[in-house]
């Protein structure tokens, strides 16, 4: 699906502009006046950047990023605008955004801009796919299984585990090579680093494990 770069900027005459210029150097283009209009047409799955004005009527540049946090996390922000302003630029910066430009920006800043962005959310869509796949893992064990995962990557030996669930160590042991098999690992590491991606433990919790 080919990325589209959504620019969001009530100046009618710079969002025409900007969108035949991105049109003309072969990007697919998505123009709004507002960002409400924009946020009602909105695809979170949809490949792309966002191009968006700072100061608009009605919701704000940053009002409107707060809302695509929520409602397209993976989508970047680029911000456009006629002036400078640092506090802004920092607040928007802090909320994820990708770059802040001013509208004055010469067109190899800006294309260089998208570009970063475009690699950001394919970066970030590999991430979520990545976290996705083994949420899916762990979801797919069974609840015995799911018991002595926890118990694993909390650090607890087979003897410990056996004692907590009132079952023989055997038992535990064989859970525990089924768990690795499902889960894809070959080590408890491994284990331990799928269950920090998904939250199930602090990251710092899987330091220590060997």
């Amino acid at each position: 699906m080919k990325p589209v770069i959504h620019i969001v900027d009530d100046d009618k005459s710079y969002r025409t502009a900007t969108a035949r210029l991105l049109a003309a150097h072969g990007l697919k283009v998505e123009a709004y006046e507002s960002g409400d209009q924009f946020l009602a047409g909105l695809s979170a799955c949809e490949p792309g950047c966002v191009l968006l004005d700072l100061q608009m009527p009605g919701q704000s540049g940053l009002q409107i990023q707060r809302r695509l946090c929520e409602l397209a996390p993976l989508l970047p922000v680029v911000f456009l605008t006629g002036e400078g302003d640092i506090k802004a630029s920092v607040e928007a910066m802090k909320a994820g955004a990708k770059d802040f430009l001013e509208k004055s920006s010469t067109t190899a800043v800006l294309m260089e801009a998208i570009d970063r962005a475009l690699i950001q959310y394919e970066r970030q869509l590999a991430e979520h796919d990545r976290l996705q796949a083994q949420r899916t893992l762990v979801a797919g064990l069974s609840p015995r299984e799911a018991e002595v995962f926890r118990f694993l990557i909390r650090g607890r030996l087979n003897k410990q585990i056996a004692y907590a669930l009132g079952i023989s160590e055997r038992t535990v042991k064989v859970h525990r090579h089924q768990v690795m098999d499902k889960l894809g690992v070959r080590s408890l590491a491994e284990a331990v680093s799928i269950a920090a991606n998904i939250g199930l433990i602090d990251r710092d919790m899987a330091s220590p494990v060997g």
